[in-house]
Order: structure tokens, then C-alpha cells, then sequence
């Protein structure tokens, strides 16, 4: 039934730009619209603009690093803050933070995720046929080695 099918379509949309639904991904057109998330984990309302929408799920990852498990496709400033949370566990000495080298290797499984650290895409790759383990410790050993791993400056218009 047409009729019905468009009614519920502009309900939907009514809805979603009203912020009444949690959102689970970036607005259609927007520069990460692959990038998804699992409403049970952020609650984001869908009117939020999609700045803000990244400013909020890097928070939820900075405050719990293994929400990053539940995003597919992360933005780069989404993985800029894992990046960040692995230099400051490094830093402490509080040993190797494979658990969350491990969370970037699952996001780069995708194709569509968007690059941050040049090299790293291949580096996991590269130690595909490793145990998870020892590939996550490769994995930070690289990260480790590249120029741009850590303490990247986000460029603000």
C-alpha cells in the first residue's frame, strides 16, 4: 500500500528531525555516513548536527574505550581518540594496551574506514595471519615507529 508507506516515511522523518529516536549513524551525505553505531550504547539524539554528534561518541570514548567496539567504520577523530587513550596508557606504564590495539584492528577490517595513521591499514594487514594478541602487540609496536601515530592536532575551520 503506497499510501501507507508514505506515511510512515514522513512520520520517520518527522520523527527523526524532531530528535525523538536515538541516532545511529551520521546524517545521509554527510562525510561519514558509513559510519554506524549501536543506539544501546550512545544516546544520541537525532537532531543533534554531525559535529556534534562526533564531539559526543568521542567522549563516550574517551571516558570508555571499549565502546569503540561498537562502531563501524569510525570517523578518524573517533580513532584519533583511541590513539590518544593508547599513548596515555603507554605513557603511565600501565603495560600494553593490546585490548584497545586490538579495537583498532577489528575497525580497519572494513575497507570503508577512513585511514588515520598512514600505514597502519597495511601494517594490519601485514600481521593478518598472527594470533590476535601478538598482532595487536605488532600492531602498537608499529604505531609505536610512525611519525604521525600520536599527538595529532586536530585542524579546526
Amino acid at each position: 500500500m503506497p499510501l501507507i508507506d508514505t506515511v510512515m516515511e514522513v512520520l520517520a522523518r518527522a520523527s527523526r528531525a524532531l530528535g525523538f529516536e536515538t541516532a545511529d549513524g551520521f546524517p545521509p551525505g554527510h562525510a561519514y555516513a558509513r559510519t554506524r553505531w549501536n543506539k544501546a550504547y550512545f544516546d544520541i539524539a537525532s537532531d543533534l548536527k554531525p559535529d556534534a554528534i562526533e564531539a559526543r561518541m568521542c567522549e563516550a570514548i574517551a571516558n570508555t574505550p571499549f565502546l569503540f567496539r561498537e562502531i563501524v567504520n569510525p570517523t578518524p577523530r573517533m580513532q584519533r581518540t583511541l590513539l590518544g587513550i593508547i599513548e596515555q596508557r603507554l605513557r603511565r606504564g600501565q603495560g600494553a594496551p593490546s585490548d584497545l590495539a586490538q579495537l583498532l584492528v577489528e575497525a580497519y577490517r572494513s575497507p570503508h574506514t577512513i585511514e588515520t595513521v598512514p600505514g597502519l591499514r597495511q601494517a594490519i594487514r601485514d600481521t593478518s595471519s598472527y594470533e590476535p594478541h601478538v598482532q595487536a602487540n605488532a600492531i602498537l609496536a608499529f604505531l609505536a615507529d610512525a611519525p604521525a601515530a600520536f599527538g595529532v592536532i586536530e585542524a579546526r575551520g
